[in-house]
């Protein structure tokens, strides 16, 4: 079954699972999953470096990789990522460390020939106070969250490359915006980590110490959605075998919740019986943030784990590996 509108292919085309498939990124909460998701779909040759083994923001060392291992596939999910509050302290960081990344890798990869590549950003590229449910159309009409505005600019300047590269050289590379997402390998610690693992680890400690009480930044009335991560790792492959268009596809459930009631879900799921407090000093973010999916499920793809299911699998994970967690 094949179809084609305004430019874009819903065409299916199997992957080569011999070829070599570099996923950048591959030890960090999506990139881990990816190249969980790629082993199991029977992917033979699935290969990625640590930031300790290469440092992507170093050019040279990026293009002598990849000259070496020659990947016809890549999946660009590394990225310096961070919560309000991180992005808030250190925005040339997270302007600069990822614009790096990205130059690197992209050229790299057009350098070598890689044949397909996605492009993983996030949905706070949109605007602030862009009409839910946000539209892949919605890009660029609007200002940012200032919040994150650094951090958005770059994944936005990521897609840009990505549709410079299929306008200059016809190659069917793409690229996808994530919800926020949450699973294993995601980044617990209190000073950096996004608003969802930064409550496990919150309400988990509360429940083990028997505190009396839990504080979180806000009103907690703005909304959000949430995506497991292995599901964002099967909607990847799902697109890069279904789709082939210049537009970012948005990647989410298509419903979302309140911070408060994601606080009680997790007080609930840790074991957490005090009360919970909102500090309404502290910002709030986005009012609300939720993608439109239709492009996506137009591939032929809709999530499967429920909210509170991958929220029993992560706290569950987060207990089995508190130990070797950055702090």
């Amino acid at each position: 079954m094949s179809t084609a509108v305004d430019g874009v292919s819903y065409t299916a085309h199997e992957l080569d699972r011999d070829a070599t498939f570099y996923v950048a990124g591959h030890r960090g909460l999506v990139g881990s999953a990816i190249s969980r998701k790629l082993a199991s779909a029977g992917f033979q040759n699935v290969v990625g470096k640590s930031s300790s083994e290469l440092d992507l923001k170093d050019r040279d060392s990026v293009f002598a990789y990849m000259a070496e291992i020659k990947p016809r596939y890549l999946v660009l999910a590394a990225a310096k990522v961070g919560g309000i509050l991180a992005n808030s302290t250190y925005p040339v960081d997270f302007l600069s460390d990822n614009m790096r990344v990205q130059v690197n890798v992209l050229d790299a990869a057009l350098a070598n020939d890689v044949e397909r590549v996605l492009f993983l950003g996030s949905s706070c590229i949109y605007p602030k106070f862009a009409e839910q449910p946000i539209r892949e159309d919605a890009l660029l009409t609007g200002y940012l969250e200032p919040t994150n505005d650094a951090y958005a600019i770059a994944k936005i300047a990521g897609i840009l490359h990505t549709q410079s590269v299929r306008r200059q050289y016809g190659l069917p590379w793409i690229s996808a915006m994530p919800t926020n997402l949450y699973g294993p390998n995601d980044n617990f610690s209190p000073h950096g980590s996004h608003v969802l693992p930064a409550l496990i680890r919150r309400y988990e400690e509360a429940a083990r110490s028997g505190a009396q009480s839990v504080t979180n930044w806000g009103t907690g009335t703005p909304r959000r959605e949430f995506l497991h991560a292995d599901d964002m790792a099967d909607a990847c492959l799902h697109l890069l075998e279904h789709y082939d268009g210049p537009d970012q596809v948005n990647v989410g459930t298509g419903s979302d919740v309140t911070i408060r009631e994601i606080a009680e879900t997790i007080a609930h799921v840790t074991g957490f019986e005090g009360e919970t407090e909102w500090d309404t000093s502290k910002p709030d973010g986005t009012p609300q943030k939720l993608l439109d999916v239709s492009k996506l499920a137009e591939a032929g793809w809709t999530a499967k784990i429920s909210l509170e299911e991958g929220m029993e699998r992560t706290v569950a994970w987060y207990r089995d590996n508190v130990g070797a967690l950055r702090q």
